[in-house]
């Protein structure tokens, strides 16, 4: 695997406690996100270095690059439907490109507009952003938020190829830290290291409510 590992417990004490935070590991170049499939569109996606085969181009597809929240989302796996685990790593230039093109997927009186222009925001845009309790490895909600990103239409289409650098099947990278999990040893548990992202662009981390409480 080209992923970073660390004990979660070493990463536990880095890590804010509340707030919004784009949790993720990532560099200048790239940003990894991770999704969940049933095995026919992981192995194709696998084997071929982009997603086609049974992976729909006409229907939202999300993407988290928070570990823990998509272990939350999937089960660890064990989720029908969901045991193929992915590791995508993502040009970061289109993971920022998402974020700019980006409508919150439910109304708030934060946002700074009407619920109108938001709906009208909502009809032009193909990209979705919410915000939601992050989770533990045990499954528990923790009062930081995680992000998840869906996206259709054209930035489907983009992600599903020329978007991706490279994909990783760590399904049994995942089944192998579960079962620290189901022990109760997560002294012993590792998962990819991450750190909380912000943008150079102010403007962007405000739309995103980064570091807000």
């Amino acid at each position: 695997m080209k992923l970073k590992l660390k004990k979660y417990k070493e990463q536990l004490q880095d890590w804010p406690q509340k707030g919004y935070h784009i949790m993720a590991q990532y560099d200048e170049d790239k940003i990894i996100v991770y999704q969940s499939y049933r095995k026919e569109i992981g192995d194709f996606a696998f084997e071929n270095q982009y997603f086609g085969g049974g992976f729909s181009l006409e229907r939202m597809t999300w993407i988290k690059p928070n570990f823990l929240w998509m272990m939350y989302r999937n089960g660890w796996g064990n989720k029908e439907g969901q045991e193929y685990v992915l590791a995508i790593h993502l040009k970061m230039s289109a993971f920022k490109r998402y974020l700019e093109n980006a409508v919150y997927s439910t109304y708030n009186d934060k946002l700074g507009i009407s619920r109108e222009e938001w709906q009208n925001q909502v009809k032009q845009s193909s990209v979705r952003l919410q915000w939601d309790p992050d989770h533990e490895p045990f499954g528990n909600k923790l009062e930081r938020r995680a992000i998840q990103i869906g996206l259709r239409n054209e930035f489907t289409r983009s992600f599903a190829r020329e978007d991706i650098l490279l994909i990783e099947n760590i399904s049994d990278f995942v089944k192998e830290q579960y079962q620290f999990v189901l022990r109760d040893d997560l002294d012993n548990l590792i998962i990819p290291e991450e750190k909380p992202l912000l943008f150079d662009q102010k403007s962007l981390n405000e739309k995103l409510r980064l570091n807000h409480n």
